[in-house]
């Protein structure tokens, strides 16, 4: 049983690494205690930040030799959501164990992947209380099991998550970056190249990824993994590029539907289950999440009727910060799949976005520490004053992000928004195709013609394809559905 933190050498310990506010590693921390005189045994010292840690005390980003320790900095106290019943009991042991990173695929533990920058995430006093109670030893925390009542005592529209106050500035900021006046998926086309890096990137991180961004983005640019990495890191990472897609190409049909979540799972699960047919399929075996207390439920048809209130519930919520919120607690809450629960929710909590031109979610910089704290607080104590704080923290951050991306890119264009389809299908058929210039030219017309556009109409159609061509690069062709090797191919015959 870990040390209780009252003693002064904790206390000394954390007045150290207070003294460094962007955080220390273990290293430096060893040469600040020698410099002052305290001799210290480095594993002693590891041990104790590992308690401080663990009793919320420190914050601990990076991996490995990559750690780095920080004091946490507590924000004002937010409006508390409201209130919902919470009935706890405990379920018997499960099948399968999955470890906390995402439920099976890489253990962060053994990750040594390039760190997310060192970043404090300033929370609620609430929320600090609630990360000390789920990062206490695991013995130490009562067992828990789904508790179908929390989910039936949400009332869309009447039970709010998130504070009235918390939702309004949310939107205000998400608003700055676009205009919801705009057809369906319009903002989120304008910065797909960008969010396709982003948000693949950092949902795989929050799993133990260890691709680093740079990797990243040549992975998904030119399809070439980075030497020395784990296959199923880069499927990963391909398989958040495609799910991205489809939510972007399908802005018009995604919801909180059966279609849109199953065919999300399948997307994203695509090569890394031992099953592939439980690739958008629901759970039909018990499932347990490895560092928790938390109990799955595991009666297949408890799981399909769970999974029909959540969408129902979802769906029928109007306010698209509180939907978004919603289906990051309840998807992963329930593990309605065997694995990537927890990327499913994190792609769904965009589709309000999408959908109504809000700016997306990425996660950018997310300590993945308060993450898990706070999906820990959810399925061990139906609580969401932590995870609540790292959404809206993400999503500010998300919203800085895409707008300075929306500015560089200035207002969009009409006449493309009302031709987008027909803009990218002709594009991908050309490269697709592998055609030449000129092949190119001829079938860029008769596509023009076929239009069936007044002729002023088809000339401007005809040089914004022809413009798209010529814009092509290795950074952007994903845009159009098209393969690495189908562009490369292409890039070719056009050089030749």
């Amino acid at each position: 049983m870990p040390k209780q933190i009252v003693d002064a050498e904790f206390e000394a310990l954390v007045a150290r690494v207070r003294a460094f506010p962007e955080g220390v590693a273990v290293d430096a921390l060893m040469d600040a205690l020698l410099a002052a005189g305290e001799v210290a045994v480095r594993r002693t010292v590891q041990r104790r930040l590992a308690t401080l840690v663990a009793a919320g005390r420190l914050l601990r980003t990076g991996r490995g030799p990559a750690s780095r320790y920080h004091a946490p900095v507590a924000s004002p106290a937010r409006e508390a959501a409201t209130p919902a019943r919470s009935v706890v009991a405990p379920m018997p042991p499960r099948s399968v164990v999955y470890p906390m990173g995402e439920e099976g695929l890489i253990s962060p533990a053994n990750s040594v992947s390039e760190p997310a920058p060192a970043v404090r995430l300033p929370v609620s006093p609430e929320a600090i209380a609630l990360r000390q109670a789920v990062l206490a030893p695991q013995h130490l925390r009562r067992p828990a099991g789904y508790n179908r009542a929390w989910l039936e005592a949400y009332r869309p529209n009447e039970t709010f998550y998130l504070p009235s106050a918390l939702r309004a500035r949310l939107a205000e900021l998400g608003r700055a970056a676009t205009a919801t006046a705009l057809p369906a998926g319009t903002h989120a086309r304008q910065v797909l190249d960008r969010l396709l890096i982003d948000l693949s990137w950092n949902s795989s991180r929050l799993e133990g990824n260890t691709y680093s961004l740079l990797e990243t983005e040549r992975l998904l640019a030119l399809g070439e993994s980075a030497e020395g990495k784990n296959a199923a890191e880069a499927r990963m990472i391909l398989n958040h590029k495609t799910a991205i897609e489809l939510l972007v190409d399908q802005a018009d049909e995604i919801g909180f539907n059966r279609y849109t979540v199953l065919n999300l799972h399948a997307i994203l699960a695509e090569g890394l289950l031992p099953d592939d047919r439980a690739c958008g399929r629901l759970r039909v075996i018990p499932v347990g999440i490895g560092g928790s207390v938390f109990h799955p439920l595991a009666d297949p048809g408890a799981i399909e009727e769970c999974f029909a209130r959540v969408l129902a519930s979802a769906d029928a919520i109007r306010d698209p910060f509180e939907q978004a919120f919603f289906a990051m607690v309840h998807l992963p809450y329930l593990q309605p799949f065997e694995d990537v629960n927890k990327r499913v929710s994190r792609l769904a909590a965009n589709i309000p976005f999408i959908r109504q031109n809000f700016s997306p979610l990425s996660f950018v910089d997310v300590p993945e520490q308060d993450y898990v704290a706070g999906m820990l607080g959810v399925y061990e104590l139906n609580r969401v004053e932590l995870l609540r704080d790292v959404f809206a923290w993400a999503y500010e951050r998300s919203c800085a992000r895409y707008a300075a991306v929306r500015q560089s890119l200035g207002a969009p264009d009409p006449f493309r928004l009302r031709h987008r389809e027909l803009i990218a299908r002709v594009v991908g058929e050309v490269v697709r195709g592998a055609l030449g210039r000129a092949a190119a030219v001829a079938h860029v017309r008769r596509e023009a013609v076929a239009a069936g556009l007044p002729e002023a109409d088809q000339r401007r159609l005809t040089h914004e394809i022809e413009s798209s061509i010529l814009d092509l690069h290795e950074g952007n062709f994903a845009r159009y559905r098209v393969r690495p090797s189908e562009y490369h191919r292409w890039r070719a015959v056009w050089s030749g």
